[in-house]
């Protein structure tokens, strides 16, 4: 396929998975706040200059130019000052009260009922969750078309080629080379052709490749009676099996070496077949699992995401390889999509494993907004669980209800976490692009 072909369908695929994902991430907002009360101003799937927008009732929905995120704008997302508060002075002072007058701005005389903040606990909780919820349940429903719906690759009994002979050697990599005076393969003498599906090696039924793997290597330079099954019709075949030499692995798969440090080998039947594989659809139990692993792996990548962030730029600008498990920006991503296009595999393998990107997309999505900080739903979660709890011990304690958490107070944290996380942003793109993660 053409390497520009590539780059636009890969890119595209990405951009588009992206901007689905969140919007529907602001749609599991929006949803619950309407059914709440909450007038939403704004639906915005980007950030930047506005491509297209169109208003609707009360609610005006857009795209915008850069499809790295999204927003609902719901209005009195803050209250406003307590009563008796001062208006802070210096820099973050002046963020909190430009915050507040912001958000008490945005709501209409007669509407004040209508504000987030005077939402109860639950109800905020529903609304802040609603995001990252739905795209934990895109990510659920990726990985169910992946595993159940595409299913995993499995060597079959089914011949997909024979070997014309009987290799004299192989490559440094293992693969075999027929020198000079190499004999036609078993397989090919006994007349074994492609498509043939091998279903008894010497009297027993072969269920599976490892099975029949082991049965071969078991039987060096033997007269084996074999029977396949051949356009409908099981025909009896007899092959004499050839011998060679294999490396000796442990349990682990670890060639085992001499004290003369050369590798251990023992001898093993040949045939000279090569098996075909086909997608087999996993059980439904496979999809927890899966889902678990990606949301349990994604939450300890963010645990060290610093140090993750400084290997990647430590790699991307000297001589030190990139590793294949670094961290990476959505360009990355992207740039990942574009290689798996490019490399022309067959269309189940590429759709599966485009998906299989757009589901990790979604559970870093998921995972990475449960973050307790402003600005992310995780600190929206964090105040609405404290103000709850507030007015617990005060209810249990006979104590006047207490009036909102006053978020504000917390924009100095929010401020210094989106300069975090735009830096952070900027050095994995940066890294993505000079000396990006490739396929292995």
């Amino acid at each position: 396929m053409d390497q520009i072909l590539a780059w636009v369908i890969g890119i595209a695929v990405m951009v588009v998975g992206l901007a689905v994902s969140i919007g529907l991430h602001e749609v599991g907002h929006m949803v619950p706040a309407k059914k709440f009360g909450v007038r939403v101003s704004q639906y915005m799937v980007g950030f930047g200059p506005t491509l297209w927008s169109r208003t609707k009732g009360e609610t005006e929905y857009g795209v915008k130019a850069i499809p790295l995120g999204g927003y609902v704008r719901m209005v009195g997302m803050m209250p406003p000052a307590p009563d008796g508060a001062r208006r802070g002075g210096g820099f973050f002072g002046q963020v909190i009260a430009d915050a507040r007058d912001a958000s008490v701005s945005e709501i209409r005389p007669g509407e004040e009922h209508r504000a987030f903040y005077r939402l109860s606990t639950p109800k905020k909780l529903v609304v802040m969750l609603g995001g990252p919820v739905m795209n934990l349940l895109i990510a659920v429903v990726l990985t169910f078309v992946v595993l159940v719906g595409i299913g995993a690759q499995t060597i079959t009994t089914t011949v997909g080629a024979v070997s014309e002979c009987t290799p004299t050697s192989t490559t440094a990599d293992g693969a075999p080379v027929c020198g000079e005076g190499a004999t036609p393969s078993p397989a090919a003498t006994a007349g074994l052709q492609a498509g043939d599906e091998i279903v008894e090696w010497d009297g027993t039924a072969v269920t599976s490749w490892d099975q029949l793997s082991g049965m071969i290597a078991d039987s060096p330079d033997q007269e084996v009676p074999v029977v396949v099954e051949r356009d409908g019709a099981r025909v009896p075949l007899t092959v004499t099996t050839a011998d060679r030499q294999v490396p000796v692995v442990d349990a682990d798969g670890v060639a085992k070496v001499g004290a003369d440090g050369q590798p251990v080998t023992e001898t093993a039947g040949f045939l000279g077949v090569t098996p075909t594989q086909e997608y087999e659809p996993l059980p439904l139990s496979s999809v927890p699992e899966a889902v678990w692993q990606q949301v349990s792996g994604t939450a300890a990548l963010i645990v060290t995401l610093p140090a993750r962030v400084g290997d990647a730029a430590v790699q991307a600008f000297t001589d030190e390889p990139r590793s294949q498990d670094s961290v990476m920006s959505v360009v990355g991503v992207g740039r990942m999509a574009v290689d798996v296009v490019a490399a022309e595999a067959p269309l189940q393998t590429t759709l599966q494993y485009l998906l299989s990107l757009l589901a990790a997309l979604n559970v870093a999505l998921f995972v990475f907004n449960l973050i307790p900080l402003l600005p992310l739903d995780g600190g929206h979660v964090v105040n609405a669980l404290y103000e709850g709890a507030k007015r617990t011990v005060a209810r249990l304690r006979g104590l006047p209800r207490p009036g909102p958490a006053d978020v504000a107070r917390m924009m100095p944290v929010a401020y210094v976490m989106f300069v975090v996380l735009v830096g952070t942003g900027a050095v994995l793109i940066v890294a993505d692009v000079v000396d990006p993660v490739r396929l292995g």
